[in-house]
């Protein structure tokens, strides 16, 4: 492990001046001081926190996700914005075509006929062929009146909404964020809706500078088919490179490509603890399978990792050094890096990170940890499996 001094001197990187500038001109990203960001650690307390911030919106409601159900969850979500509505508020939403595919058209002309401004992100056209299906906005976020917001891995779904204790109740994060940096979220929004449809949502005011509401640095990092680079995955890489202590990852789905884990082996060889939470049970068997073959090298470069037992893990965090994390709706894979439309918050904040590293250590207790032993003996018709997998693991 590096010597005290050596980590106390780099662990401050992310604050340093060319950090900062180096990391803006790779993703894009806009830093944001003197914001308050509040940890959920499940949907059990996601929900509820967030329906109570829809209940107090006096003037405009944004909101992105990739799925919403008509279930229980979903039919609350959709009254608390129709009560919204009945307020005077106005309330825009955006949601994926494919990924409510499963929706009923009934459930948007309920909102639509309460007031609420509904549109679908990229409806098939069949002029491309089969283009349509490989862009997606996973984004998943809410903006209450310009001045709060919710972001995270979760979707509008009774999986998502309990404590993460079964497999039909998944393990995912959320964060509540107040201040300055929530007006990106909303200029995010109003640069995609006016992509989709021509127009900036009626009535919905420029985003607004708002007073300090606590002292955690924020940037917003969005991705997406639209850039010539990916910022998401590079915002992954700079800080994994700025790690001097340690790297702990969680993501539901673990297909990086090659320079991802060339960032890994150079932590690793470094002297940094690499931590890596994966799933042990998944609801995309396809991506469990073509993550494996990533896995060798990693374990051989003695990079821990561990499979989260008794749920499905779909929660998106990294932290760095116990100081720095990221927060969203990006996974670790291909498909988050080149063809999603995703957003994540990077947190800055000692005392945000060790709440991460606290709820790391809860679920590593639950987790079991993957030797290379184990890894290097599985069934051979599985390794056949990931090789069939290469070709595409870029759309998966």
């Amino acid at each position: 492990m590096p010597s005290s001094s050596r980590t106390k001197r780099i662990s401050g990187i992310f604050r340093t001046p060319r950090f900062l500038r180096r990391f803006r001109r790779n993703t894009q990203a806009v830093s944001f001081s003197g914001n308050k960001v509040e940890l959920f650690r499940d949907g059990g307390d996601f929900f509820p926190a967030m329906f109570r911030e829809l209940d107090t919106a006096t003037r405009h409601i944004c909101i992105e996700f990739y799925i919403l159900r008509n279930d229980r969850i979903g039919i609350l979500f959709a009254e608390t914005l129709i009560n919204a509505a009945k307020r005077g508020v106005s309330v825009y939403l955006m949601y994926d075509y494919l990924g409510c595919l499963d929706t009923p058209g009934a459930y948007f002309r309920r909102l639509e006929a309460a007031g609420i401004t509904c549109i679908h992100f990229n409806k098939p056209s069949f002029r491309r062929g089969l283009a349509w299906l490989d862009r997606r906005n996973h984004r998943k976020f809410a903006v209450v009146d310009g001045t709060r917001a919710f972001l995270g891995g979760m979707n509008i779904g009774e999986e998502y909404a309990g404590f993460g204790d079964s497999v039909a109740h998944w393990r995912d994060v959320g964060i509540r964020l107040e201040g300055a940096a929530v007006g990106q979220l909303q200029k995010l929004f109003i640069d995609l809706w006016e992509s989709e449809t021509g127009t900036a949502p009626a009535l919905l005011p420029p985003s607004q500078r708002l007073s300090p509401a606590g002292d955690a640095e924020v940037m917003v990092v969005s991705g997406g088919p639209h850039h010539n680079a990916s910022f998401i995955r590079s915002s992954f890489r700079m800080a994994i490179a700025g790690a001097a202590k340690s790297v702990r990852i969680i993501t539901p789905y673990f297909v990086p490509g090659p320079r991802i884990v060339r960032s890994l082996l150079r932590a690793a060889k470094r002297g940094v603890q690499v931590q890596l939470l994966l799933p042990a049970v998944t609801d995309v068997p396809l991506v469990k399978i073509a993550s494996r073959a990533y896995l060798s090298p990693l374990l051989k470069a003695g990079i821990e990792i561990y499979e989260r037992q008794g749920t499905i893990l779909h929660a998106k965090v990294m932290l760095i050094d116990s100081c720095w994390a990221t927060v969203g709706s990006a996974n670790f894979d291909l498909r988050s890096f080149h063809r999603n439309y995703e957003v994540n918050a990077v947190i800055d904040s000692p005392e945000f990170g060790r709440q991460i590293d606290e709820m790391f250590e809860e679920d590593l207790i639950l987790s079991r940890r993957l030797t290379l032993l184990e890894h290097e003996k599985r069934p051979w018709l599985e390794k056949v499996l990931e090789h069939l997998c290469d070709p595409i693991r870029r759309f998966l």
